[in-house]
């Protein structure tokens, strides 16, 4: 089989860096450093040899034919570039056959081995056996049998410093976590813990808030311990303190957090980098609680942390790694049987052909199909959708109207690039809301333009996938000003020359709705097969809508789509088993 691979420039200037080859010159080994550089960009932590032995590897119209595995292993430690597990080299080859980067090998090393010891801290502090009456005021559904795994979950972190919560949307992780939070604050002391709650972003962290405010507010529980369950949560970000101009953070194994609790949500979209720097920067003996779906993408940049942590606990479920972890299943948001949620299971669980008829059965309202093979197609159904959807954001008197009004419908394209991606899309809907007189002006920048964030800066605490809107100001004369809701529930505005480099965000791809919820989405799928369309993928995109959801694309792609799985190559799960098995 023959691999085709698509190199960047800059893979071949750090293929040539690292192995001290000019430009020109290639040899197996500069191009496995290449091919390392590019999997790294395309989310994976490391080059699994394994899956490039005895293959041929076509480059620009060159071909390259790799060796076995064995010989191909020993063109890599003859190297002085190259080292094992334990030496300072800038590639690290493992016993594995997996080649890193030096730095996302100790990533992975320093975050198996904290995940470890977390996962083996019992906190004595908490009382051996609450009443059976503590839980069941808190969980008063568990004994209809409708939150077991809840009351499970409450059970797990009131006893371990680490607590992993995953569930699809809809199944109470955020009302399970704000239960435990009062848990321990009832406990001995738990007044006096000091409590942190963090998402990966500020949209997710502002949906998080919101949550947790209205949540606070129907626990069975004293004042004192609803008021102490904290009203603030910040991004990642802000809670380990950026420091301007590097990718380090103010506190870490040197200047540990204060908290004794730390909530993060929206686990599934960290990082390996950030994930890493978040338990590192943890004081000795505080609580982790993460929350996240394991089914939803993987973070946008290296790693699939969570999908690897929730793997290694499941394969060996009395570990305390597996014994920290709860999986919630009942859906609370959407009925049995209901179109969304009977949706994102079918495609969850591989069925695509169900899926299909799922979603061209008539009698589902809030599930449309709509084929779209080719772009005249598109253009030709496009202008319906986008000005009944987007119309009421015009409409809006002020910009919170307008960045709520903008919430209810969102366009998602599985492609970047390309008429059925996100810059073809925008443009386009760009151009149908200006021939429906929406937008005026031919300005880039007009009233209730939606941006999309796609750099981040830590002093403005913008980051890559934060949404805004442009709207007039009356405390600057009526200038644009870029509106961003904030962590604290609120919105905050600078001027739009400030905002990091950005985009339209009328569409946007799957990858980066992660952390966002919409009323209606519709999902743009290409006309033809690409390695991007996976189950991961649709279920993400699905699940992002809490009414009603329509896809437009052609069915045998959508049904292959289902059945194609996403994989990082990683090594952290085989890490995080390989200590347990030592155990």
């Amino acid at each position: 089989m023959s691999i085709e691979f698509h190199e960047r420039l800059i893979d071949r200037h750090f293929a040539a860096f690292i192995t001290g080859s000019s430009g020109n010159e290639r040899d197996l080994f500069s191009l496995l450093v290449s091919m390392l550089s590019s999997s790294v960009g395309d989310g994976n932590t490391c080059l699994n040899l394994r899956e490039v032995a005895e293959e041929r590897v076509i480059v620009d119209g060159t071909v390259f034919d790799f060796p076995a595995i064995d010989e191909l292993r020993g063109l890599v430690v003859q190297s002085s570039a190259a080292g094992v597990p334990g030496q300072f080299r800038p590639l690290v080859l493992d016993d594995a056959g997996r080649l890193y980067l030096y730095r996302y090998w100790r990533y992975e090393h320093d975050l198996a081995s904290l995940l470890l010891e977390k996962a083996r801290g019992e906190d004595c502090r908490v009382e051996d056996k609450l009443p059976d009456d503590t839980l069941v005021r808190m969980f008063p559904e568990s004994s209809e049998g409708d939150s077991s795994r809840q009351k499970e979950a409450a059970a797990v972190a009131l006893c371990r410093q680490l607590c992993v919560i995953s569930g699809g949307p809809g199944t109470g992780k955020t009302s399970t976590v704000v239960r435990i939070l009062a848990l321990l604050l009832e406990q001995h002391n738990g007044l006096k813990l000091n409590i942190a709650m963090a998402a990966p972003t500020g949209k997710a962290a502002a949906r998080l808030k919101a949550s947790v405010s209205a949540l606070r507010q129907v626990l069975d529980c004293s004042d004192n311990v609803r008021n102490a369950i904290p009203d603030n949560v910040v991004t990642i970000h802000r809670l380990l303190g950026t420091l301007s101009g590097t990718d380090r953070f103010r506190h870490s194994a040197l200047n540990p957090l204060a908290f004794d609790i730390v909530v993060v949500d929206e686990a599934s979209m960290i990082a390996l980098p950030l994930m890493t720097a978040l338990l590192r920067a943890l004081k000795p003996g505080a609580r982790l609680i993460l929350l996240g779906d394991r089914d939803q993408l993987a973070s946008v940049e290296a790693g699939a942390v969570l999908g690897d942590i929730c793997r290694a606990g499941e394969l060996f479920p009395d570990s305390p790694l597996g014994q920290s972890m709860v999986m919630l299943e009942k859906n609370f948001r959407f009925k049995e049987k209901s179109g969304i949620g009977e949706l994102s299971s079918r495609v969850n669980a591989g069925r695509g052909v169900d899926a299909l008829q799922l979603l061209t059965n008539s009698a589902q309202e809030r599930l449309t199909w709509q084929s779209v093979s080719s772009r005249e197609e598109l253009r030709r159904l496009l202008p319906e959708s986008v000005v009944e959807g987007y119309s009421c954001s015009f409409k809006a008197a002020t910009p919170g109207e307008a960045l709520e009004q903008f919430d209810r419908f969102r366009i998602l394209c599985a492609l970047r690039d390309g008429p059925f991606g996100v810059s073809g899309i925008n443009g386009y809907v760009e151009s149908t809301l200006r021939r429906a007189n929406l937008i005026s002006g031919i300005e880039a920048n007009y009233r209730c333009r939606p941006i999309l964030v796609t750099a981040n800066d830590h002093t403005l605490q913008l980051f890559n996938g934060d949404t805004g809107i442009l709207f007039p100001d009356p405390d600057y004369g009526g200038e644009l000003r870029a509106f961003f809701p904030s962590s604290d529930g609120g919105i905050r505005s600078l001027a739009p020359i400030r905002v990091p480099h950005h985009e339209s965000a009328f569409a946007m791809t799957v990858h980066k709705s992660q952390g966002s919820e919409f009323e209606r989405i519709l999902l743009i799928l290409p006309p033809t097969e690409s390695d991007i369309l996976t189950r991961a993928l649709l279920y993400t995109a699905i699940t992002r809508a809490k009414a009603s959801v329509e896809i437009w694309g052609d069915k045998e792609v959508f049904v292959k789509a289902v059945s194609r799985k996403s994989e990082r190559h990683s090594g952290l799960a085989d890490a995080l088993l390989s200590a347990v098995e030592v155990c």
